[in-house]
């Protein structure tokens, strides 16, 4: 997702790492057993003059499939479940309605959680900008070029020149 995010103007920083469970500073190897009850999410930083809230948000429903039970793709686990934490209600008033923007387009059928904002924690060096890092690497050229495709073709308004 962070190679999504970066496209857009108005944002200014992507951060991976993790959140939603108990285990504190958890290795990209602990999160992966499923047993930490984090996710793997990316912390967006943006300029709300430049970029609304709401087309944050709404990327976020274009880049998965938030249909898919504790899945994304071919990976299984908890820690790849369809979340948004929050930060306060005004925050979860704002998640909750893209929820429902999304439930309309997607035809239903969300299971995308909504959960109150713990601890995050920044993920590896290595799995901070990834895509840019390695753009020729199988899994950023199977997963997320078209991801990136589809997020310029559908939100072109926003991308970065």
């Amino acid at each position: 997702m962070d190679a999504v995010y970066r496209t857009l103007n108005g944002v200014t920083d992507v951060i991976s790492g993790y959140s939603g469970g108990t285990t504190e500073n958890p290795s990209y190897e602990e999160v992966c057993t499923g047993t930490t009850g984090h996710a793997e999410v990316v912390k967006v930083v943006f300029d709300e003059n430049v970029i609304p809230a709401e087309v944050i948000l709404d990327v976020f429903f274009t880049l998965h499939d938030p249909r898919q039970l504790n899945r994304q793709g071919n990976d299984i686990g908890t820690q790849y479940r369809s979340a948004m934490f929050y930060d306060g209600e005004a925050q979860k008033e704002l998640f909750q309605a893209a929820i429902d923007r999304a439930n309309e387009y997607w035809g239903g059928g969300l299971v995308t959680t909504l959960e109150p904002l713990g601890a995050f924690y920044d993920a590896e060096e290595y799995h901070q900008n990834f895509f840019a890092r390695n753009p020729g690497q199988g899994y950023c050229l199977a997963v997320a070029v078209p991801k990136v495709n589809k997020v310029r073709a559908s939100f072109a308004s926003y991308i970065k020149d």
